[in-house]
């Protein structure tokens, strides 16, 4: 893969860095700035260098928000970063003219455009035409095969970002692990993690399953659950059943916030959270871990029941600063609700890498690429 780093010449240049500025709004202002964040070192090299630096990105929008990035504007000034918006891509072309070496500017919403998610091709070659160079930065939707991550960077010169760098590097770390390997595992949809489930009941020495993924294994092994949140679709779970790296809970928190055995509901009941017993299981092979790889809350995060995701967060970032017997551990996590869990915690900066992405880090772990990547080899 190119990396940003190996262009030569770039005073002057017009490049088009596509990242992923898909954050949360609330009245017009940026709730979240982490994905902003993330993109500082790519757009801050970019500047130093003198290049005429073009932003691209989409936004969902909550119901009764503008379709707009321009709450963006703020939060990249005040990260220092001074930026021109265009809300026209359309008449972008004559804004580009104006730019001088060292300038910034961020056009509008890609998802404005019908051509964005129709994967265009005319709409890659109108936005290729706006530059010289495309960078690639958005890992987190690099699994999408939109007209800005597929299309675009086969027209022009292309690389990979700075940030796009770092997720592809350290999530690869879980390829080659060292030893003993550890991955937890939690959230829902079945369906989306099996692939991750089937790679790294493989590679990894102690896989632990929590959250509403949990469900599907007591309900495959005959336990009551209740009124507990499990997949629609069946699947055959005897092949994980006799693998002795599978650790799952041995007492759950039901939603009277009674801990009871796994296995002992009612129907009348829902499993909402993880034990202290197996914590207490867990913490044991996070102490003992030389890699851990953590996607996914292990309760109904969303719900509430938080204290199982919290206190496994802090588990992990306690090696940080106190090795034990064991010695350094390499941390790799990611995933909407394990991101806030750190975050509520402020322990960031206690993990070896935090992914940003979501989806896309799934998939890259399963598959090992992702379309968004191979395009830009």
């Amino acid at each position: 893969m190119k990396i940003l780093t190996d262009i030569e010449y770039l005073k002057d240049v017009r490049v088009l860095v596509r990242v992923d500025f898909n954050v949360p709004i609330a009245n017009g202002k940026v709730v979240n700035d982490y994905r902003i964040r993330m993109a500082l070192p790519t757009i801050n090299f970019l500047l130093k260098k003198g290049a005429k630096v073009i932003l691209i990105s989409h936004l969902e929008v909550l119901e009764g928000e503008k379709n707009t990035l321009e709450p963006v504007v703020e939060v990249l000034e005040t990260l220092g970063v001074p930026v021109r918006f265009v809300r026209n891509i359309r008449s972008a072309a004559s804004e580009i003219t104006k730019m001088v070496a060292g300038s910034c500017i961020l056009l509008e919403n890609l998802r404005q455009f019908d051509g964005e998610k129709a994967n265009d091709p005319q709409f890659a070659k109108e936005l290729a035409s706006l530059s010289d160079v495309y960078v690639g930065d958005a890992f987190s939707v690099c699994h999408r095969e939109h007209a800005s991550i597929v299309s675009l960077p086969r027209l022009i010169p292309s690389y990979a970002g700075l940030q796009m760098q770092n997720e592809v590097e350290h999530l690869s770390q879980a390829f080659h692990a060292t030893h003993p390997f550890l991955f937890i595992l939690g959230g829902a949809k079945f369906e989306t993690k099996l692939p991750l489930l089937d790679r790294f009941i493989r590679l990894a020495d102690s896989v632990f399953v929590g959250g509403a993924l949990a469900n599907d294994f007591f309900k495959a092994k005959g336990y009551e659950v209740g009124k507990s949140l499990v997949s629609v679709t069946d699947f055959d779970f005897s092949k994980y059943f006799s693998n002795p790296a599978l650790m799952l809970p041995t007492d759950i928190v039901n939603e009277t916030h009674v801990i009871e055995p796994a296995g002992s509901l009612t129907k009348f009941e829902k499993i909402m959270d993880v034990g202290p017993k197996s914590l207490a299981l867990l913490k044991a092979k996070i102490d003992s871990a030389s890699f851990i790889l953590w996607n996914g809350p292990l309760g109904l995060y969303e719900g509430g029941y938080q204290s199982a995701t919290l206190d496994v967060a802090k588990m992990i970032a306690a090696r940080f600063d106190n090795p034990g017997t064991a010695g350094k551990v390499t941390s790799v996590v990611g995933g909407g609700d394990t991101l806030a869990a750190i975050a509520t915690l402020g322990l960031e900066s206690k993990f070896s890498f935090v992914s940003a992405a979501g989806g896309a880090m799934l998939d890259f772990l399963a598959k090992g690429s992702l379309p968004g990547i191979d395009a830009l080899n």
